[in-house]
């Protein structure tokens, strides 16, 4: 299993995945885990992995090899998050364990790591594309200042080559959603198998906490998709309710959340949080208006787990494939979602139902051992049935 993050700690929704597939996959198999890395990873973090893995080899990336790897794309024209996480060495070790091990089969993760395997032929090999993510860069170059908009245009047009150049060097490809599935420019991109996250049992455990912000957000706070939903709740939802109060915990807060917390009363920024499942209890409800990025949003799982009622976007929710009104409430304006939010603050039932509802259907419907169920039976024979 080669992934271009060590999966530990979860604080990335490619780590989480990670995480729960190695803890899942080493029920059935001996794994290797191949992990490169661009952050020093702790004996404790360690420890977490381990347990999971028969090996784990970890490849530190340093900086300036990044540097060089993303300019060197400038002449091949791969994607520069190719360039950023290859490294020769590292290369040249991992063909070194495939040809000592001769493994039963090659699990790759993202496209950034499939230089290192792709031309690997007497081995079998799944690439789990996770999400287009020629698509995510897309949606946010309106975002960027003018300075940084032909660097993301250029990845993007690099992003859609790459993920149909990739395409054929992989026996099985796999990916979280349908609706990411259509976004992969190649001709035959409906054999990839739709693969969903799933979700971790102790998210539907009873968490008691007191219940003081009206709104909460959680998720990795470095991330666009995830600084561009506060700034729009910030702007464009709170100004609806000045009684009302947001809470966002998650990793790594960019400096613009940091400022915005500063500057406006009405939200409370509490950075990285041991226990996710305590913020998630002390917001009445959650809000996850997402209109970049792409793939399985996991915090809508994990509220909807946790009988916290959501408020969302179509672009979160095709994902997930809730029923609007039932599991969750979805707009896809400013108007559509605070008209939904105050259907849940003046109904108390409204809200009751909707939380039930949305944890029955995370329950049913998303499960890590089910989801490594498929990947199993797709290494053993190449097929099983498309949900």
């Amino acid at each position: 299993m080669l992934v271009s993050r060590f999966p530990f700690p979860l604080d990335k929704g490619d780590k989480l995945r990670a995480f729960y597939q190695l803890k899942e996959l080493s029920k059935t198999y001996k794994v290797t885990l191949i992990a490169l890395t661009d952050k020093p990873v702790s004996d404790e973090h360690m420890k977490q992995v381990s347990k999971f893995c028969s090996s784990i080899h970890v490849f530190n990336l340093p900086w300036h090899l990044r540097v060089i790897g993303m300019l060197r794309c400038l002449t091949n024209n791969r994607p520069y998050q190719t360039g950023y996480f290859y490294n020769y060495k590292a290369h040249q070790r991992i063909k070194g364990l495939i040809k000592r091990h001769q493994f039963a089969h090659i699990y790759c993760q993202l496209i950034r790591t499939t230089e290192y395997v792709k031309n690997v032929h007497s081995i079998p090999k799944t690439l789990d594309y996770m999400d287009a993510l020629s698509a995510g860069i897309q949606r946010r170059i309106d975002k960027q200042p003018w300075y940084k908009k032909w660097i993301f245009k250029s990845e993007s047009k690099r992003l859609i080559k790459y993920e149909q150049y990739i395409f054929d060097y992989f026996e099985n490809k796999v990916i979280i959603s349908s609706q990411d599935r259509q976004l992969i420019h190649h001709p035959e991109h409906d054999t990839i198998h739709c693969i969903p996250n799933g979700i971790n049992g102790s998210f539907f455990d009873e968490i008691t906490c007191e219940k003081d912000h009206t709104f909460v957000f959680v998720g990795n706070m470095s991330y666009p998709p995830n600084i561009d939903a506060v700034h729009y709740i910030a702007e464009k939802i709170l100004p609806s309710f000045p009684e009302a109060n947001l809470l966002i915990s998650g990793a790594s807060p960019s400096a613009s959340l940091q400022q915005l917390a500063e500057t406006n009363k009405q939200i409370t920024l509490t950075g990285w949080v041991d226990d996710i499942r305590t913020s998630y209890a002390r917001g009445k409800i959650f809000l996850a208006p997402m209109t970049i990025g792409t793939g399985m949003q996991n915090k809508l799982l994990e509220a909807m787990a946790m009988k916290i009622p959501c408020v969302t976007t179509p672009l979160a929710n095709n994902a997930i494939q809730a029923t609007h009104n039932q599991e969750v409430m979805v707009g896809a304006t400013p108007e559509e979602l605070i008209k939904c939010i105050e259907q849940l603050l003046q109904d108390p039932a409204k809200c009751n139902s909707l939380a039930e509802s949305a944890s029955k259907y995370v329950q049913n419907s998303y499960s890590w051992s089910k989801s490594a169920e498929q990947l199993v039976d797709l290494f053993r024979t190449g097929m099983f049935s498309k949900k």
